[in-house]
């Protein structure tokens, strides 16, 4: 196992893509240090300290991302450190404070963190493509999106795209702070996360699959999906690979929800939808691409769109988040 003997942290550990990360690094021997807002909230850690390996290796601590100096005892002693916290909310009337104060200063909390500690190899940063692709250009079939581009903050700010605007300002401050502080930092830019969920609680990506089942409710848009195991085994290889380096776009396939639904119309065909859904094939081509080249370099091979699509069904029909009949 090739994380034996070594201590990492995991920030915002009972999170979605966190919860794969800490069960993963604990099959490879890790010794993990996991943050979570509440000790005291089962839902926020019995999922983790159920998972194999926990009891021996995965110690739990209560930090608060806005505490200044709150991850310096956490980071300590460990060799990496995954900064998963972050807000993931897509309306609000308090921007500010629900979504880019907590992204921005968080961030730079841990990395402050990190900079103190002088046993740290290397830090992981779970960006977003909401920080790579919303600059105002517009998403051609020609276009092939890539690590080189930003998200224009003046953009997001326009278009009210909060969560947007908190990802590419905490991720531009995090690369500035990490240049001048001598960090060797990688990020992981992925896209829509959807697949088998950890934790006992709906996340934001989940729920459109279980919220769209449940009403029978067609979207009418276009995501970049990518499985949250790959999101978990990408982060792991940016640490483990002394090459990983930069910024990596994660996404397996931009896809028109319409192919949600054809892979759901396939392997479900008792679940009916209404007839107006439409079934063009105009919309199963993509409205533009994003290059996989950079995150092949760390040796992932996407898992295809239909096992995701039906893992992240099983798992929500386990848990009781969808009906199927």
């Amino acid at each position: 196992m090739s994380g034996e003997g070594k201590a990492v942290c995991v920030t915002g550990g009972s999170g979605f893509i966190a919860s794969w990360l800490v069960k993963l690094l604990l099959q490879r021997g890790y010794t993990v240090r996991a943050t979570v807002r509440d000790l005291n909230d089962p839902k926020k850690t019995e999922h983790l300290r159920a998972l194999d390996g926990a009891k021996e290796r995965l110690i739990l601590f209560n930090v608060n991302l806005l505490d200044e100096g709150g991850f310096d005892a956490v980071v300590d002693g460990c060799e990496g450190v995954f900064h998963t916290a972050s807000p993931v909310i897509l309306t609000t009337n308090n921007p500010q404070a629900d979504l880019v104060e907590p992204a921005l200063k968080g961030t730079l909390n841990v990395l402050k963190s990190c900079a103190k500690a002088a046993s740290i190899k290397r830090v992981i940063v779970t960006s977003s493509m909401a920080a790579v692709a919303f600059n105002g250009k517009a998403m051609t079939p020609d276009v092939v999106v890539d690590e080189t581009w930003f998200s224009d903050p003046s953009f997001c700010e326009s278009q009210k795209l909060w969560y947007m605007l908190s990802k590419t300002l905490a991720e531009e401050a995090a690369w500035k702070f990490a240049k001048e502080n001598g960090i060797d930092m990688v990020t992981i830019n992925p896209g829509y996360v959807i697949g088998p969920i950890l934790q006992p609680t709906l996340n934001l990506t989940t729920g459109l699959i279980s919220e769209s089942i449940n009403a029978r409710k067609f979207r009418d848009e276009t995501f970049r999906f990518v499985d949250v195991r790959d999101v978990a085994n990408v982060h792991i290889q940016a640490f483990e690979l002394p090459s990983a380096s930069g910024r990596y776009c994660l996404v397996g396939r931009v896809g028109h929800f319409v192919e949600i639904l054809k892979i759901v119309r396939e392997h479900y065909p008792n679940l009916q939808f209404p007839e107006e859904v439409p079934a063009s094939k105009d919309l199963m081509i993509p409205s533009y691409s994003v290059s996989t080249d950079k995150a092949k370099t760390l040796g992932i091979n996407f898992t295809p769109l239909e096992v995701t699509v039906i893992d992240t069904i099983e798992s929500l029909k386990e848990k009781g988040f969808v009906k199927l009949n």
